[in-house]
């Protein structure tokens, strides 16, 4: 059990008070009864479960996961069992875990957000939704929401209408200028943004001149992302006034105060999930030492101290 006797953990995302800075990052955390066994979940600042979509989807071919140095590709093709099954299998059990829980969506169009969107704002115990732009808009010849600045607000905008709870905006790193993009999606009405989504990567099998991957293209994260995810988060911390969640790389305490000094309100934890399945807490624990280590009495008094 950590204890908070003289060091507080806690930060905020607006009106949202996580108990310490740690979120499970959509994807490497299941639907968190996978973790149950490992450590005591009611100790994370936030949960995020799989991303759920309309209806079911059975992902891409197989290989889908290849190590890199320092990383990770995949192309799980964000498999899913769909909200109707998620909120009857998988709801109950998140829902008793005490601790913020937010639910990563996403559609292929603006009507499919929406729709979500609607069903989950009326679901009890959810602090906030997710929203992953990362997905090609098929009515508009496969165009990424959140690659284009107008149809990032237009999309944020029109979800906004429809739920009054939390709605946090998740950026794709595949872009020109991120910054854009956050300051269009908390312009649209997002409450805070969280960055970085995986960037587009290859890997080649040499001996059998095939992909390491059945998609051929999959996402890359874990380490060697870090420094790139960390400009980002920077970036749009200057841009935007709203909170930032920061992510990519981060497996260890001193990765995680690099994104909270740069700004960052709470970061999340992902591919180290995989790797080491007490990342979370660790980072917790060493977040802890390092406001003892500089008599530092809250995580909050960290954020944005990062001085050029």
């Amino acid at each position: 059990m950590i204890s908070k006797k003289n060091h507080d953990l806690s930060v905020s995302l607006g009106k949202i008070k996580l108990k310490n800075p740690v979120i499970a990052a959509s994807g490497t955390f299941g639907f968190a009864e996978e973790y149950e066994d490992f450590f005591d979940l009611n100790e994370l600042g936030a949960i995020i479960p799989k991303g759920i979509s309309l209806k079911p989807m059975i992902g891409n071919v197989p290989p889908r996961i290849f190590e890199t140095e320092g990383g990770m590709i995949n192309s799980i093709g964000l498999q899913n069992p769909g909200l109707d099954k998620f909120i009857i299998d998988k709801f109950p059990y998140l829902r008793k875990i005490k601790t913020h829980l937010f639910i990563n969506f996403f559609g292929y169009t603006e009507q499919e957000y929406v729709e979500l969107a609607q069903r989950l704002n009326d679901l009890p115990g959810i602090s906030g939704l997710e929203m992953n732009i990362s997905c090609p808009n098929v009515k508009k010849g496969g165009i990424v929401f959140g690659t284009n600045p107008k149809m990032t607000f237009r999309l944020v905008q029109k979800v906004r209408k429809v739920t009054k709870l939390h709605l946090m905006v998740k950026l794709s790193p595949n872009v020109t200028d991120i910054s854009t993009i956050a300051r269009s999606a908390a312009e649209g009405g997002a409450d805070s943004i969280s960055l970085i989504n995986t960037f587009k990567a290859l890997a080649i099998n040499i001996h059998t001149l095939k992909p390491e991957i059945g998609n051929i293209i999959g996402g890359l994260s874990g380490p060697a992302i870090k420094p790139v995810a960390l400009r980002m988060v920077w970036e749009v911390c200057q841009t935007v006034k709203i909170p930032v969640i920061g992510m990519g790389g981060i497996r260890k305490a001193e990765d995680a105060m690099e994104f909270i000094l740069a700004g960052a309100s709470a970061i999340q934890i992902g591919t180290a999930n995989l790797i080491n399945p007490h990342t979370a807490i660790e980072v917790i624990e060493g977040i802890k030492r390092y406001l003892i280590q500089h008599q530092i009495p809250s995580i909050q008094k960290c954020i944005g101290l990062f001085r050029i």
